[in-house]
């Protein structure tokens, strides 16, 4: 009797071990998150572009990665190896826009010509992504918060050549394009300078930083991508949320901030 009981508990022990092992080789793996990667200057960034305001709109299935860098441009972002180590991390998704540290007076490390090497940076882009299984996604440049004066309605034209640029390459390689450009204009000039002041950091000169944002305009911002991307993307719409996440606007270390981060560049304004 006492030999059979022993029998039946290894027998017992060896069924719920089998079943242990069975239940785990067989348990669902975790499901993926989508991965977004930002491409770009310091107006994407998290310290003082719409990057950090962009996660706030995603849902937690979505892990965004924000490799943007101030100073950079298509140019250098290449030849610095930043745009290697983005592709290394074989993101779903490549939201790339540049523009404002190509543009003429930023030095030969930067600069690029619209009609020539900008678009075959843009190019490479584009198809750099698709071959490591990424969607390239387009942003053309925030603009400037620029009127010609305090009572003026119209903000001073910049960027154009890169913002029609980068449209020429989209059409061509037939990619999603999110006019930020367009709507950032639209924005600023319906709510008049006065309000659009609110969007402006200090600069290191103590005159105010028309190019980047602070605090809570970084969700402003990127609630104009958001909101376009919802159209240009529409298999991402169910992962982007109505409202952001958080309130209070806290840079990368979870710290309040009305500042830009760290310039690394040559260039101290973006």
């Amino acid at each position: 009797m006492k030999n059979y009981l022993l029998k039946v508990v290894a027998a017992t022990v060896l069924l719920a071990s089998v079943s242990t092992v069975w239940s785990q080789t067989n348990a669902p793996a975790p499901k993926k998150k989508i991965r977004i990667v930002l491409v770009g200057d310091s107006t994407v960034n998290d310290g003082g572009g719409w990057g950090y305001g962009f996660k706030q709109f995603l849902t937690g299935d979505v892990e965004c990665i924000n490799t943007a860098a101030n100073g950079r441009s298509s140019k250098s972002f290449i030849a610095e190896g930043k745009w290697t180590n983005a592709l290394a991390l074989k993101g779903d998704y490549y939201f790339i826009q540049f523009g404002h540290n190509d543009e003429p007076g930023k030095g030969p490390e930067r600069e690029t010509d619209p009609a020539t090497t900008y678009t075959q940076n843009l190019a490479r882009y584009v198809d750099e992504a698709r071959a490591v299984g990424g969607k390239p996604i387009l942003v053309t440049s925030l603009t400037r918060r620029q009127f010609d004066k305090p009572e003026a309605t119209k903000l001073k034209p910049n960027l154009m050549p890169y913002v029609e640029a980068m449209k020429k390459v989209a059409a061509e390689k037939n990619v999603p394009t999110i006019d930020l450009h367009t709507s950032s204009v639209a924005l600023c000039e319906k709510i008049g300078p006065e309000e659009t002041a609110r969007f402006n950091p200090d600069g290191k000169d103590g005159k105010p930083d028309t190019t980047h944002l602070k605090g809570d305009a970084r969700v402003v911002f990127a609630r104009l991508v958001v909101d376009e991307l919802r159209k240009a993307v529409p298999e991402l719409a169910r992962h982007l949320l109505v409202e952001p996440k958080l309130v209070a606007i806290k840079d990368s270390q979870g710290k309040p901030t009305e500042t830009l981060e760290k310039d690394e560049s040559k260039n101290t304004k973006n």
